[in-house]
């Protein structure tokens, strides 16, 4: 640490996506930081080193578009405020069609090498088993969706609120050369090429209507691992097990991860596949595949039985099976203040997924914020939120102002964990929506289509105004 600044330091427990990008605003900003992270010391069910920032359940941080996707505006937002997360994905890429995805490994090693070259941080491996002490002054908690149970009894006790916990389930890892080529086949959907992508970044397994059937049969028959201390805990709707979604119904599979539109089998162009499953490169080398959509709570022998009755990974090798996680997240409209701040502690902050957002990049964008936030406060300025036109803006109103009843029980709260998406931005200026010259009919997701790019880019000119940018910068981000 570097001990010439006249700030004393902030203090950031948990050194994942959110922790790690909130050391690296404060730091950026001129104040020093601490950084407290138990890997290394302590490991956790779904982490596999003590990296920095390592990804567990997929390598994608989703769409790049910026233009008319939710994901790739919050993606352009973080790069204009100087995101430690964007420049190590941007760095690690790997072909994925239009979205950016990393490279695992060389993503962590490049945010823990940055964190630990900067001067003004310095990172200390242990673990914090309660709040941080009132005498660290400002401090920020990122512990992620794998908080210790000490800590987060520690929680319970500060706020009386019960968290509520959920499991995520991690997809399973195949080796390429295990892959049948002679079945499968390269393509992305609509052949969709974008950034680091060529147009054919996944490979896709197809099934007919039999093999479907079959297999959806497997999946709701296969043996699962058993939680009897958690049964009935909700799962989150954006990364439910495979198995969970074959027993909502037969068709549910097809019309979801397995979905067969815009792709034309390449050994058999004639014939339409009633399915597909498809995988997405890992890692930079292109020797793994992740299977996309495919978490699960399969135990490890039904896992390796049932998924190499896909075709085309009949003799899968796979690097890692799938499993589960738990997630803890808090009551953060009620606990939180605007700034991320504990109402009943000032000065202790908390960000990343344990505050309700969901997602890889929702996580460190929600560490930036109270990054930027904290090191505000330590140099005695006002704490300028993001306008809530924004991605930054949106999320953060779910985060600290989103629903905290139901109509059906009163009292009860509905916050649940969400990734940015365009039901999060407020609405247009009526009259924003003009349809173009020499078009007849304008509706549906043409109108839809302008909207989501209307909103985009007066996203992007908010955020460079409120980070003192030209807006040319929003223009081409």
């Amino acid at each position: 640490m570097n001990t010439i600044s006249c700030y004393s330091p902030i203090h950031v427990v948990g050194g994942g996506l959110a922790g790690s990008e909130a050391a690296w605003q404060i730091a950026s900003s001129g104040v020093p930081v601490i950084l407290h992270e138990m890997r290394g010391v302590r490991g956790t069910d779904a982490h596999k080193t003590d990296g920095l920032a390592e990804l567990v359940c997929s390598n994608s941080f989703r769409s790049d578009d910026a233009t008319s996707n939710a994901v790739g505006v919050i993606h352009a937002e973080m790069r204009m405020a100087g995101s430690l997360i964007m420049a190590a994905a941007d760095r690690c890429q790997v072909p994925a069609g239009g979205a950016l995805a990393v490279d695992r490994d060389g993503f962590s090693e490049a945010v823990t090498k940055a964190i630990h070259d900067h001067p003004l941080i310095t990172v200390v491996r242990e673990e914090i088993t309660g709040l941080p002490p009132k005498d660290w002054d400002l401090a920020i908690v990122a512990t992620g969706p794998l908080t210790a149970p000490s800590l987060a009894n520690a929680i319970q006790t500060e706020t009386g609120e019960d968290s509520l916990a959920f499991f995520d389930a991690i997809a399973p890892i195949v080796y390429r050369e295990s892959i049948d080529m002679d079945i499968c086949w390269y393509q992305s959907r609509y052949d969709k090429v974008g950034p680091g992508g060529t147009g054919k970044d996944y490979i896709n397994c197809p099934m007919d209507e039999a093999q479907y059937n079959a297999f959806v049969d497997a999946l709701i028959s296969g043996d699962t691992v058993g939680f009897k201390e958690w049964e009935g805990t909700p799962y989150f709707d954006g990364c439910l097990p495979i198995e969970v979604m074959a027993e909502r119904g037969r068709e549910t599979l097809r019309h979801g991860p397995m979905k067969p539109m815009g792709l034309t089998n390449a050994h058999n162009p004639t014939v339409k596949a009633y399915a597909v499953v498809q995988l997405r490169q890992d890692n930079a080398l292109g020797t793994l595949y992740n299977m996309v959509g495919f978490q699960t709570k399969l135990k490890y022998g039904a896992q390796a039985e049932i998924f190499r009755m896909i075709p085309g990974l009949g003799n899968a090798e796979f690097a890692r099976l799938g499993g589960l996680h738990r997630n803890t997240y808090i009551n953060s409209p009620t606990l939180l203040d605007p700034s991320l701040t504990l109402k009943s502690r000032p000065g202790l902050r908390f960000a990343g997924q344990i505050t309700g957002c969901e997602g890889y990049v929702e996580s460190a964008s929600v560490g930036l914020m109270a990054g930027r936030f904290a090191a505000a406060e330590r140099k005695g300025e006002a704490i300028s939120l993001p306008p809530a036109t924004t991605a930054l803006g949106s999320l953060l109103g779910h985060i600290t102002g989103g629903h905290l009843v139901t109509d059906e029980e009163p009292g009860k709260r509905s916050f649940q964990p969400m990734n940015i998406n365009f039901g999060l931005f407020p609405e247009l200026q009526p009259g924003s929506i003009v349809k173009p010259e020499g078009v007849k009919r304008f509706r549906g997701k043409d109108k839809t289509i302008m909207k989501r790019q209307l909103i985009a880019r007066r996203a992007l000119a908010d955020c460079a105004a409120w980070l003192g940018q030209e807006s040319t910068l929003a223009e081409s981000a």
